[in-house]
């Protein structure tokens, strides 16, 4: 127990999930007032939207919670070589949301990382405080793939600088 009474193995829990919140709080902040038709806008990673990006991220948020009690059962998720490999996972992902509506996206990603949080609440506290199979599989789908995504929407929607003129 620490000070203020609190078990040091649910502080183990508290910094995972302050973790897993603040790289979503700087994903969130790298398309925040973002108008619709930039958010729709392809080219921020390839030929990908931000939207894309949402909808990608919230594939893997969903990957997430279909595999990660399976790894808590002591099971392990299928590969993805089933699909040709991760990216043709993600292609295919994509391709199938591409369709679906802005506010569609952003309702899928706003309910799926709410479950996922409230799922990793409920998990076991051991499963916080080491480098489990859970906790890696957890870092790559969330918090430790968010980052990637938030600097390619910063970094696009920096103003692009006029390149001097060759002197001539």
């Amino acid at each position: 127990m620490d000070i203020a009474g609190r078990s040091t193995v649910n502080r183990g829990k508290e910094r995972l999930l302050r973790k897993l919140e603040a790289a979503w709080g700087t994903l969130r902040e790298s398309y925040a007032g973002l108008s619709y038709p930039r958010l729709t806008e392809p080219g921020v990673t390839g030929n990908w939207s931000v939207k894309d990006i949402l909808a990608h991220v919230t594939t893997w948020e969903r990957e997430a919670l279909t595999h990660l009690p399976l790894i808590l059962a002591g099971g392990r998720p299928p590969r993805y070589v089933r699909y040709g490999g991760i990216d043709a996972f993600n292609a295919k992902m994509t391709d199938e949301k591409r369709g679906l509506s802005l506010a569609e996206v952003l309702r899928q990603l706003d309910d799926t990382h709410r479950h996922l949080v409230d799922f990793v609440r409920r998990t076991p506290e051991a499963q916080s405080t080491r480098d489990t199979r859970f906790r890696r599989r957890l870092r790559l789908d969330t918090y430790g793939h968010y980052p990637q995504h938030a600097r390619a929407i910063r970094e696009w929607r920096e103003p692009r600088l006029p390149r001097p003129l060759p002197s001539g």
